[in-house]
């Protein structure tokens, strides 16, 4: 995407009253300007939301549930006003961008009713030693929580974090991608509306540099979604106020094709797995691993679906542009350096990158030390590996520095397989399910990050775990008192012996 003003340029303005344009990947059409915020706007924005954060925590989970489900009912009944701001700023087909929405809208009916039995006091056993005291956790919230998106998914991905902390009792302030502000003007405007008291959801837009002010900013904690390279300069610059973060990061996922699989199913799932949104999905399939016995099937099912997809901006386009113009580079580099190894495109090729689009590319025979095989490549491609089993494609799967997602299929040893893949997250026989899923945790391992949102995990990433022992009686006896006897020690030595000192 062009903008207006460069990063380097943005950063040089620095001050006052500076502002960049948001454009249409596919047409260059400005679509929206907004203000880069300094450190100072940071500064005030996040006082602002410490102040908001204490007046959102004393409205309770029922209160905030309220206010959340009536923000999902918004969000419901202007889904098609908001997906044209996602087409505008990202290209993407309205029916992806409505997609994300839906699953959105579905995370936040369900974070909203579940807040309250995963967050609130909970009993806990205290022991026959402690059996004198009554023992309770809850999870309150930390504060203020910052957000800073990404733009491949500017709806669905930060509201995997905002929603959440909000739902725990958090304010948040949030930096989306400088790539899509406008979704995040869109999303801060409409939570307003439905709670006007205090700005408990702020937004800040702007570059890197808005996002490091950000980082350093004494927030509670802070969430991002972005590479691998921009979260260790994101932990870094947190690490100043020892600010703790959420990580998710990119991947290179894998799809293992077992001899028994459904091999239309699986073609389909790595068709779209790897080629919607362009390609440009963290959990995206980028890497095929196929048992030898079906693997010519397989491709040529692979193939034959692949053909029929095509990246544009009309209406009949399935994909839509690349959305960060670098990435064009990088996505022909790694078609080249696949096709100089050996590799062949038997969808696609090196022509199939254009100014704006990437049409969907197919290679096989591409060496495993492949920068296409390696990397994460985050376009419309898909490396095809031959194996002779599933161990050895356990082993090829697993021998990457990320983890995110992954997808197996496979009859008889899908759980099995799914088990031993290094990943967040694994569908079984459908591809990248666990994301519509709102009660399973979403995040990498590696280079893919750490942390979780969604489901109570994610409700809990959010928060403190506060821990609270009240004595119910007297113990019998008493342990944290120097008027302890040697009788009394006698007694707990011999108590213990008893509990824990049979030789098995």
């Amino acid at each position: 995407m062009t903008t207006v003003q460069t990063t380097e340029q943005a950063a040089d303005q620095g001050a006052g009253g500076s502002t960049f344009d948001s454009v249409n990947p596919a047409t260059d059409e400005v679509v929206g300007t907004h203000p880069i915020h300094t450190e100072t706007d940071v500064a005030a924005a996040v006082a602002q939301a410490r102040t908001a954060s204490a007046w959102w925590h004393q409205l309770g989970f029922a209160g905030r549930t309220d206010r959340l489900q009536r923000w999902k009912g918004v969000i419901t009944r202007r889904a098609a006003q908001l997906a044209e701001v996602v087409h505008q700023e990202t290209g993407k087909p309205h029916s992806d961008a409505m997609i994300e929405i839906i699953l959105a809208i579905d995370h936040t009916a369900w974070v909203a009713k579940h807040a309250r039995k995963v967050l609130g006091p909970q009993r806990r056993a205290a022991g026959l030693l402690m059996a004198n005291q009554s023992a309770t956790v809850e999870y309150q919230p930390l504060g203020v929580i910052g957000v800073i998106g990404p733009w491949n998914y500017p709806v669905f991905t930060p509201m995997g974090s905002i929603v959440y902390a909000l739902a725990a009792g958090n304010a948040v302030v949030f930096k989306p991608s400088e790539y899509t502000p406008g979704v995040g003007r869109w999303l801060v405007d409409s939570f307003a509306e439905i709670v006007p008291e205090q700005p408990v959801f702020q937004l800040l837009t702007g570059y890197g540099v808005t996002g490091a002010a950000l980082c350093r900013s004494g927030v509670d904690k802070l969430a991002f979604t972005g590479s691998a390279a921009t979260g260790r300069k994101i932990m870094a610059a947190c690490a100043e106020n020892l600010t703790p973060v959420l990580i998710e990061a990119g991947g290179k996922d894998a799809l293992l094709v077992d001899a028994d699989a459904d091999v239309e199913a699986a073609a389909d799932a790595a068709v779209w797995g790897g080629m919607s949104n362009a390609g440009q999905t963290c959990v995206g399939v980028e890497r095929v691993y196929v048992h030898e016995k079906v693997y010519d099937e397989f491709v040529a099912k692979t193939v034959a679906k692949a053909r029929d997809v095509r990246a544009g901006y009309d209406a009949g386009a399935q994909i839509g542009p690349i959305t960060m113009p670098a990435q064009l580079g990088i996505i022909r580099r790694h078609i080249e350096d696949a096709l100089a190894r050996g590799g062949k495109a038997l969808v696609g090729g090196v022509d199939a990158v254009g100014e704006r689009f990437v049409q969907p590319t197919v290679l096989v025979d591409v060496p495993e030390d492949s920068v296409a095989v390696k990397d994460e490549t985050f376009g419309p491609t898909l490396t095809i590996a031959k194996v002779k089993d599933m161990d050895e494609a356990i082993t090829l799967a697993n021998n990457s520095r990320y983890g995110l997602g992954a997808t197996v299929f496979a009859k008889r040893r899908g759980m099995e397989l799914a088990r031993r893949l290094r990943s967040g997250m694994t569908a079984v026989n459908s591809v990248i399910s666990f994301a519509a899923i709102p009660t399973l945790p979403f995040g990498g391992v590696g280079d893919s990050g750490f942390g979780r949102i969604h489901g109570p995990d994610g409700l809990k990433e959010f928060t403190r775990a506060k821990a609270i022992a009240r004595q119910r009686f007297r113990p019998p006896l008493a342990l944290t008192t120097f008027a302890r006897t040697a009788k009394t020690d006698a007694r707990v030595a011999k108590l213990i012996t008893v509990l824990h000192g049979k030789r098995k």
